[in-house]
């Protein structure tokens, strides 16, 4: 950076990315002893200032204006598409040893605040439409289940109705891609994270290499509409659980497990009915053009499909679920009364032991004596039995063209099960009866199960109704938000990671750790944010990523899959691409381990502290401690030693995983070591770091800046007499304060004297920067 030269302090020398600016300033100096100034090039830093005020001063150098992306000089395209708006200040810190650092701090919003909730609804749509005609497709029912489908239908458009609405109004969204926090009780826009953002750092040190470090804050994923009179997701769901135990026999009570399976069995019918017909027709085309080649790849794929559909069917939930949909028919008279069976022994039903993968037995599944049980065994056996038959006569045919000049009939493979042709012919002719044959046992399968899991769907429904469809809804809204953060989170992460192999190994054989920084407190309405919030983090893990090559300009995420597990797509261009493991490229899914620790900072968690309960928070912090434990044993399993440039730290890894867990077991009022702790623990596994608070503007805008200071201090030298003014700085002048100004139009962090008395010391702003502004 060079030598400071006297009598300077007018001017300010820049270097952009890509050019130098020398721009002649007046220095204005704002209160604590910041020097400010604005430049409106897209300029690099402050390269000029005295001996005597570098000693006195810290300095902000500048706000970007100019159109600048947060892609910087590489201007990714893919990186671009997602992030808008790019705010950028630039400061120049001293160090101990007498040297200066330059920062860039950033800011960006994203689109996917909004791409991701409208591609979420438009799958919950198609999902309950599914679900809707499943139910239709039940066939005749007795009178009372017969009443009970049209009331659950009748509930269930009324839902469908208002997601389509809601689709509907974001499609009309024009405008910032952002969502403001005074847009919180907005009903169009309650599926939308609250003040999403990019928050990113980049420090240039005299000696060290230069760092990269990113927070996505974000409002805490909450249902604002909904309201919290009753509480969040955590609470209703444990109540509405216990509430369903006790519906009595008015309906059949499946467990949350069974009900998550049932979806899993449709799910992976409507997947794979559909391959195994592609595929067997693909067999058959291969068969016409008399190809051998084709024909074994055909059946292997035909084979692999088939399997994979009849492993689907092997468990009591379908076969108990199709005696209760037998029971439930028209005329059906029970021999013996229905009654809950409390083992797999009960009930006569003996003959089922040798079936380890029983359902849970508080399930209270009527029986008849004299329903046929076994048909179901016998009715998906035969799908197997005539993919025998089509493997046989593939094996039959291949061999008789290899050996032509064989006598027809010799070294005939087995065909119990089956009947073969003997006559040579054409393949197709032969192969076709066979095909059909499978198709038709493979129908008979789809329709039986399709109706034995809709039926416990059915009663899902029927025991809650309507609490059960306005928690799902209350869930979707939640998981939404939550789900554009990771994504958004992912993507940064991912482009920032491309050159690092040693993470790109540790994605795709670990998976990616997501730590949530959460600062609500356990008082009033925040309690049930925090509720909400835990539920939906949680929610989480059934997010798969994988990475594709973009085939167009359209770099946005693609999202598929249901409620129970979700996969995003994200698209590189195809120079990026290549840069992937190979294990990626083809394809690999890559897992997700959110964690999140909270602690409330603020006035109301004081009440909580003396009056109130915190036994949230800490069983929120206990929880996901165990999670990330979970996780690290992972990482030490399965990476190699060598592999991450934090790996010679694996002690210090162990004592800061240890030092989380004795601040957590202390239970301390307002421990933000714990926060300090979690973000550290985080950084060094190559996380994904979020903040989040009730709008992620203020209390999020005083743990950023806290946290970006600290780093400078403890990785980059900062100079220990300059981190409160540069702490001050940042908050006065850097891009939180923009923020601010984008969510209320007021260049004021919405805290008041009294308030801040509670806070952490370290939490607190500058004084000029805080005052009476909507939150």
């Amino acid at each position: 950076m060079g030598e400071l030269e006297a009598g300077e302090t007018d001017h300010i020398a820049t270097d952009a990315q890509d050019q130098k600016f020398l721009c002649f300033l007046p220095l204005k100096s704002c209160s604590r002893g910041c020097l400010c100034a604005t430049c409106a090039h897209s300029t690099e830093n402050l390269e000029r200032m005295t001996d005597r005020q570098a000693k006195e001063e810290c300095a902000l150098v500048r706000e970007c204006t100019a159109t600048e992306g947060i892609s910087g000089k590489d201007n990714l395209p893919s990186l671009n598409a997602v992030l808008k708006n790019p705010i950028c200040k630039l400061y120049r810190f001293p160090t101990s040893d007498n040297k200066w650092m330059r920062i860039r701090e950033q800011m960006a919003e994203t689109t996917l605040s909004f791409h991701v909730p409208k591609e979420l609804i438009n799958l919950h749509i198609k999902e309950d439409m599914r679900r809707n005609q499943e139910l239709k497709d039940l066939g005749e029912l007795a009178p009372h289940w017969d009443n009970m489908r049209r009331s659950v239908i009748a509930h269930c458009d009324q839902m469908l109705t208002m997601y389509q609405d809601t689709l509907a109004e974001l499609g009309k969204h024009t405008g910032s891609s952002f969502k403001s926090s005074c847009s919180k009780g907005e009903k169009t826009l309650e599926f939308i994270p609250i003040n999403l953002h990019l928050q990113r750092m980049h420090v240039h040190s005299p000696r060290l290499k230069d760092a990269l470090y990113d927070v996505i804050t974000v409002g805490a994923p909450a249902a604002h509409v909904q309201g919290f009179k009753n509480g969040g997701l955590r609470k209703l769901l444990s109540k509405f659980e216990a509430e369903r135990r006790n519906t009595g026999y008015q309906c059949i009570y499946y467990s949350p497990e069974n009900t998550a399976k049932a979806k899993e069995v449709l799910s992976n019918i409507n997947h794979l009915q559909p391959l195994i017909s592609s595929h067997a027709d693909l067999l058959l085309n291969s068969a016409s053009q008399h190809s051998p080649d084709s024909l074994k790849n055909s059946l292997k794929m035909l084979s692999e499909k088939t399997e994979l559909f009849v492993h689907a069917f092997k468990d009591q939930l379908v076969r108990s679920a199709l005696l209760a949909l037998y029971t439930a028919r028209p005329g059906c008279v029970l021999k013996k009364p229905a009654m809950p069976r409390n083992s797999v022994e009960e009930g006569g039903d003996l003959q089922h032991q040798d079936h380890p993968s029983q359902i849970k037995r508080q399930d209270s599944i009527p029986h008849h004596s004299e329903y046929d049980e076994e048909e179901w065994d016998r009715v998906w056996a035969n799908v197997g039995k005539s993919l025998n038959c089509v493997i046989a006569m593939v094996d039959r045919l291949l061999e008789k063209d290899n050996l032509s000049n064989i006598k027809e009939g010799e070294n005939d493979p087995p065909a119990a099960d089956c009947k073969v042709l003997h006559t040579g012919g054409d393949w197709y002719e032969q192969l076709y009866p066979l095909v059909i044959t499978l198709k038709d046992c493979m129908g008979e399968v789809v329709t039986r199960a399709k109706q034995s899991m809709a039926f416990v769907l059915l009663q899902e429904l029927a025991c809650g109704l309507p609490q059960c469809l306005m928690l799902t809804l209350r869930r979707d809204i939640v998981f939404s938000q939550a789900l554009a953060g990771l994504v958004c989170g992912f993507i940064i992460k991912l482009h920032t990671g491309l050159h690092d192999q040693g993470f790109l190994q540790q994605l795709h054989t670990v998976g990616l750790l997501v730590q949530y920084e959460g600062l609500l407190s356990t008082y009033s309405e925040e309690a049930g944010m925090l509720e909400d919030m835990a539920v939906g983090i949680s929610d989480l893990q059934k997010v798969m990523f994988k990475v594709i090559e973009a085939k167009s300009e359209d770099f946005l995420p693609i999202i598929t899959g249901r409620r129970e597990h979700y996969i995003i797509e994200v698209q590189l261009p195809g120079k990026m691409f290549e840069l992937l493991p190979q294990e990626i490229k083809e394809g690999k899914l890559l897992r997700m381990y959110p964690v999140l620790f909270n602690v409330g900072i603020n006035e109301q968690q004081t009440f909580a502290d003396r009056f109130g309960d915190t036994t949230l928070q800490e069983n929120i912090n206990q929880e996901n401690l165990e999670l990330l434990k979970e996780y690290y044993k992972l990482f030490t399993e399965k990476m190699p030693p060598d592999c991450l440039p934090h790996f010679q730290e694996q002690n210090d890894l162990k004592g800061l995983l240890e030092n989380l867990h004795q601040n957590i077991q202390a239970k301390k009022r307002k421990n933000v070591e714990i926060m300090w702790l979690a973000a550290t623990i985080c950084r060094k596994l190559n996380g994904v770091r979020f903040t989040c608070c009730k709008s992620a503007k203020d209390r999020t805008s005083m743990s950023v800046t806290l946290e970006q200071c600290s780093i400078l201090r403890d990785e980059h030298q900062l100079h220990k007499d300059f981190f409160i003014r540069a702490l001050d700085c940042m908050r006065r002048e850097g891009c939180r304060i923009e923020n601010v100004l984008k969510n209320v139009k007021c260049r004021k962090y919405a805290f008041n004297m009294i308030q801040l008395m509670a806070f952490p010391k370290y939490y607190r702003p500058p004084e000029g920067t805080y005052g009476k502004a909507d939150t």
